[in-house]
């Protein structure tokens, strides 16, 4: 596939599910120029609610090109939004199996095409108690410096004010009247920005070398975060598999309110764009090495 394939799916597609959107949330997007003008790039962004697959893949449909999540395997499953997402070209991720790894081959068969590939880097919505972006997972990183195309990181903020879930995992949703939601495009990071000095051997990065790459797309995935929300984001990410807690800031509903060594995993996403809302963003991070979602 290219960047431009499934055009007329997702034209029907986007006629579909643009117009709810759009009666939820007010979008405003800056930064598109940012998306490289020709070859494969891999999108990272901040993951806060189980609509927001829509909200990223919005600015990339409308800049012409065609947006391809990494998403569990389990939505190809389900009667209507299987087949819509399989025909869009979204990629399976198979957590925890043996054909994890396909999920990886497949994804840089788009990115060699000049696809571009959507990751959720912290591979479930964050756990954050202020919301703010978690410990990354190595596969967003993994895929850019094996294929050796740019990271894009991107932000978001406003629309956990139309579906928000507490850490405690209850549910509240606003639909009217609509919420603003912002967002930005940052620019492009390449292998000399994720590796300063370059990879000891191109296109296989060490543990080492992916941790640090990591390091650098949370900080501008986090960065672009605080510039939306005009504040200073905490000096340390909350690190879930850590269970480490810090104490909530003045988020609420109302005011603010791919460790992938071997295996897919990270950044898979839990919700198919324009598909319903996944029955448990709180489960458990995938298995150990982690899990592939958007």
């Amino acid at each position: 596939m290219s960047r431009t394939s499934q055009r007329r799916v997702f034209r029907v597609l986007a006629g579909m599910v643009i117009p709810v959107y759009q009666a939820l949330a007010v979008p405003r997007w800056s930064g598109q120029e940012n998306f490289p003008a020709q070859g494969g790039f891999v999108v990272v962004a901040n993951h806060l609610t189980e609509i927001d697959p829509i909200t990223v893949a919005y600015p990339v449909y409308k800049a012409g090109i065609m947006p391809r999540f990494l998403a569990k395997e389990s939505l190809f499953r389900v009667p209507v939004m299987g087949s819509v997402i399989r025909r869009t070209g979204q990629v399976p991720v198979y957590r925890g199996t043996s054909r994890a790894k396909d999920s990886l081959v497949a994804a840089r068969a788009e990115l060699d095409s000049g696809g571009a590939i959507i990751v959720y880097p912290e591979g479930t919505i964050t756990r954050d108690p202020g919301m703010w972006p978690m410990r990354g997972r190595t596969g967003a990183a993994r895929l850019a410096l094996e294929t050796g195309v740019p990271v894009v990181p991107m932000a978001h903020w406003g629309d956990q004010e139309i579906l928000y879930r507490d850490p405690q995992g209850h549910r509240t949703f606003s639909a009217w009247p609509p919420k603003r939601v912002t967002g930005v495009v940052g620019e492009p990071l390449r292998a000399q920005d994720l590796v300063p000095g370059g990879l000891v051997r191109s296109g296989h990065p060490s543990p080492e070398e992916l941790g640090r790459a990591t390091e650098v797309i949370m900080a501008a995935v986090t960065r672009l975060t605080g510039e939306l929300r005009g504040e200073t984001p905490p000096p340390e990410p909350f690190d879930p598999r850590r269970g480490a807690a810090r104490q909530p800031g003045a988020v609420t509903a109302g005011a603010a309110s791919m460790d992938v060594a071997g295996t897919a995993g990270d950044g898979a996403s839990d919700a198919a764009p324009g598909s319903a809302p996944a029955p448990d963003p709180g489960a458990p991070l995938g298995n150990a090495g982690g899990s592939v979602a958007p």
